[in-house]
């Protein structure tokens, strides 16, 4: 595995300085496969602030080669800047977080405009309200909030299910279209586990680890036989909704860097799930070739069905949200996974390298 890690690293390095914009201070939304050429389409502040989040942890001569001339700290003073007036939570904590990780001096007004944001009551995300806390609780001499913490943490403890051991996609699942409102992804797992194993080791709180390791054992459990970090489940049983797609940043950083950080709280040893993630990456299943592409230097970003749009998820979440029990059967067969997406995103890249450090 120190092998293939040390590929993903290099691979990581090299792919970000193709994504950044020195112009606009920013990383690309994604790049795109278009006749033999990746080519960059638009732009992320969010996506941006995870690069400054795994720069935090780099040796200079990293960022000097990612952003060439211009220094990590004044791309992170420019995002401090654009967030004053965000109504994004996820853009305000991910830049609060690359704020404190970075040690930044204007952190606190990053800390203020996502106070504004209210995440401990008002109705976000999951995901968003776990990097909330993960911005709050991270090592760090820049100002944070511990009543805040501490109330966020409550908020996804209790929106945890005793029964299915996941996340929700909306704690409490409110304001949500009953097609959507039992499932739960993948990222709501992991992103969870990892806001509070960061506020167990802060807070020395025994119910946050708990919480995080009982969902981390329930999603190895749920892992494919060939190591495939499936996509959608059902909050309330833990059956899963769809497999597919299966995307490369849950196979090489997701996953690692959450269960990596949950072993640093006290939450147990996943290193053999985290190596079946990873031979997948190298060798899929349902593949004869590998998403970590070398003649391009990119690794690509899903492996999905060939099928219409999203129809079996659609279809899929449809019918289990009519019953639990209630699932097209067939899907597999009639739409099989061997479609690659040639498209690579700067936050995968990100979070390879800030797995890498944990």
């Amino acid at each position: 595995m120190n092998n293939l890690r040390s590929l993903l690293r290099k691979t990581a390095i090299n792919a970000l300085g193709r994504m950044f914009l020195p112009g606009k201070r920013l990383f690309v939304h994604h790049l795109q496969m278009t006749n033999s050429n990746a080519i960059q389409i638009g732009t992320s502040k969010r996506y941006t602030a995870n690069v400054l989040i795994a720069l935090a942890n780099e040796k200079s001569e990293i960022s000097e080669n990612i952003t060439p001339k211009i220094s990590p700290t004044d791309i992170c003073s420019q995002l401090i800047d654009e967030i004053q007036n965000t109504s994004d939570l996820g853009e305000a904590a991910l830049t609060l977080w690359a704020s404190r990780a970075m040690n930044h001096k204007n952190a606190t007004m990053a800390l203020d405009q996502m106070k504004r944001l209210n995440p401990a009551e008002k109705h976000w995300p999951t995901v968003e309200i776990a990097w909330s806390l993960s911005a709050l609780t991270i090592e760090s001499s820049s100002p944070t909030d511990n009543e805040l913490a501490a109330k966020i943490a409550h908020r996804l403890i209790t929106s945890f299910s005793r029964n299915s051991k996941l996340f929700p996609h909306y704690p409490g699942n409110s304001a949500q279209h009953w097609l959507r409102r039992h499932i739960s992804c993948f990222a709501d797992l992991v992103y969870p586990i990892q806001a509070l194993s960061l506020y167990s080791i802060a807070a020395k709180n025994t119910p946050a680890r708990d919480a995080a390791q009982q969902c981390a054992e329930k999603m190895c459990q749920l892992q494919g036989r060939d190591g495939q970090w499936w996509w959608h489940y059902d909050y309330r049983n833990a059956n899963i909704v769809e497999k597919y797609p299966v995307y490369a940043v849950h196979q090489d950083a997701m996953a690692p860097m959450a269960l990596q950080i949950l072993k640093k709280a006290g939450g147990g040893d996943y290193s053999q799930a985290i190596q079946k993630g990873m031979d997948w990456l190298a060798s899929p299943f349902e593949m004869e070739s590998s998403l970590i592409d070398k003649n391009h230097n990119l690794i690509w970003r899903k492996i999905a069905r060939q099928e219409p749009g999203k129809l079996v998820r659609t279809l899929q979440a449809a019918s289990t949200g009519i019953h639990p029990k209630l699932k097209i059967p067939g899907m597999d067969v009639i739409f099989k996974p061997g479609y690659i997406d040639y498209e690579t995103r700067p936050y995968h890249m990100a979070w390879i390298l800030y797995a890498s450090h944990n």
